[in-house]
């Protein structure tokens, strides 16, 4: 009988079966890499048709013994042909990821490691690597040496724990707490409470100006009303860029609120936070700096692919005593341990999640290796190209243009000659739709006070000035040719 220590385990690859693999894998994705500047944006056909011509493979279960690589990335190749294609400069719908490539290598570096994150006596390094990240976080965003934070899977669970965080100031029954925003706050917000057990009268939705900016006098009084009713005034959720507009709450003036009425105050910088890296964002931004708590988007203004939240929380021991549990008996041989004297958090005490990828290494390499110089230079052109677009559609008679962008989103809506809005939502629609047909990029529309409007975000690393000015130009030849339409009809 062979020994079994000589028996080749074919799931465990030699250095030389790895570069094999990526002697494949390589080729395909540079290929692709290479078409991305032309490649416009593709829309899913539907997976039964995917299905259907791959049924080979992909139609299948697994099968008992090894298929060829070549054979299954044909397969994940023409999956992801399938899809949106989201990395694309043409993505100006939603609020893009563009899967910046440096992080994704960074994720292959980290899977081989595969260092265990979440206790920072097992790997010192490692965390002490996305520790420094959190820390040029905290001293971006101008919270104080006290702060800490954690990287997530994305800003939906970093507002989760936010939640939890300030939830955590009331006693253990706490349903008469409640939280206030307004109706442009993402909706992961009310996700968060309800899995947080607020119940969903909890969320008051505070009246907003003509800017669509929280009302700070309306919150006052709602809040003094609350009180006098015997509910418990717990959060204020302001936004630093709305999803719709890209609206900033006045950060300042909600966080005097907030200091007043003793209230947690939460920000939502999801979209806009790292506008903070530049001087017209820092300006427009300014009171994040008194925040109790900030959720960020790596994948949007730091252009990764998507996967990577954060959530920043001024005293760091809040943050430890909202997620840590009881002593587990089967880590009582790591148990004081100390890794070195420099402060390690132990990101599975401060988190929802006990095993978590490393996700410090798919930020820590690509800001390193660009410089934050790149990333600022990125944002301020998004900036540039938001304001271009602004003013290019302001010229356009048969468009309405809602405000001037704070931040990367221009949020507009088709006019009708004669005032009708149920026309002028039909015409928004169509003209989107118009636009998307052409396959080269792709807007979306969003209702905004029982109004159809348009939205170009601008936020995708790729987006460059000759593709706005092609979106520009669509616009531009649809409503001209329904304005000629209209006027030969009449």
């Amino acid at each position: 009988m062979q020994s079994t220590s000589k028996t080749r385990n074919p799931l465990d690859l030699t250095g030389d079966d790895f570069a094999a693999m990526m002697a494949e894998i390589v080729p395909q994705l540079s290929a692709f890499l290479d078409r991305l500047p032309e490649s416009g944006i593709s829309f899913p056909s539907g997976a039964t048709a995917f299905l259907n011509q791959n049924s080979d493979v992909a139609a299948q279960p697994p099968a008992e013994h090894a298929r060829p690589l070549r054979e299954l990335l044909d397969v994940i190749v023409q999956a992801a042909e399938n899809d949106t294609n989201a990395p694309s400069g043409g993505a100006l719908a939603f609020i893009p990821g563009s899967g910046l490539v440096a992080s994704s290598a960074a994720d292959l570096i980290a899977g081989v490691f595969n260092r265990y994150t979440a206790l920072s006596v097992v790997s010192p390094a490692m965390v002490a690597l996305e520790a420094e990240v959190l820390r040029w976080l905290v001293s971006l965003m101008g919270l104080p040496e006290t702060s800490g934070g954690l990287l997530t899977s994305g800003a939906s669970m970093a507002i989760f724990s936010a939640v939890v965080c300030a939830r955590n100031r009331l006693p253990e029954n706490f349903l008469n707490g409640v939280v206030y925003t307004t109706d442009q706050t993402h909706h992961c917000l009310s996700k968060a409470m309800r899995l947080a057990g607020f119940p969903s009268t909890a969320l008051r939705r505070v009246p907003t100006d003509d800017g669509w900016r929280m009302s700070v006098r309306a919150l006052y009084g709602m809040i003094a009303e609350d009180r006098a009713a015997g509910y418990i005034p717990l959060c204020i959720a302001a936004n630093a860029g709305t999803t719709n507009t890209g609206t900033i709450d006045p950060l300042d003036d909600v966080a005097a609120v907030a200091q007043e009425e003793d209230l947690w105050f939460h920000v939502d910088a999801a979209y806009g936070g790292f506008f903070q890296l530049t001087d017209r964002g820092k300006k427009r931004l300014s009171g994040i700096e008194h925040a109790d708590s900030i959720a960020l988007d790596f994948h949007k203004g730091m252009f990764l692919p998507f996967g990577t939240g954060c959530l920043l929380v001024r005293d760091r021991e809040i943050l430890h005593h909202a997620h840590s549990g009881d002593d587990a008996s089967y880590l009582r041989d790591l148990q004081g341990h100390d890794s070195n004297d420099v402060y390690l958090p132990d990101f599975g005490e401060t988190s929802p999640e006990f095993t978590r990828p490393n996700r410090g290494l798919r930020v820590w390499l690509p800001l390193h290796l660009h410089g934050v110089a790149a990333f600022r230079e990125a944002l301020d052109e998004k900036l540039d190209l938001a304001e271009h677009v602004y003013h290019a559609l302001r010229k356009m008679p048969q468009i309405q243009v809602l405000v001037e962008p704070e931040l990367s989103v221009v949020a507009f809506y088709c006019r009708d000659a004669n005032g009708s809005r149920t026309e002028e939502d039909i015409a928004t629609e169509e003209l989107v739709r118009s636009v998307n047909l052409a396959g080269r990029v792709y807007l979306a529309t969003t209702r905004i006070h029982e109004r159809t409007v348009a939205r170009i975000a601008i936020l995708n690393v790729r987006t460059t000035a000759a593709i706005i000015e092609d979106t520009l130009s669509m616009i531009r030849t649809y409503v001209e040719e329904k304005a000629a339409v209209d006027a030969a009809l009449t």
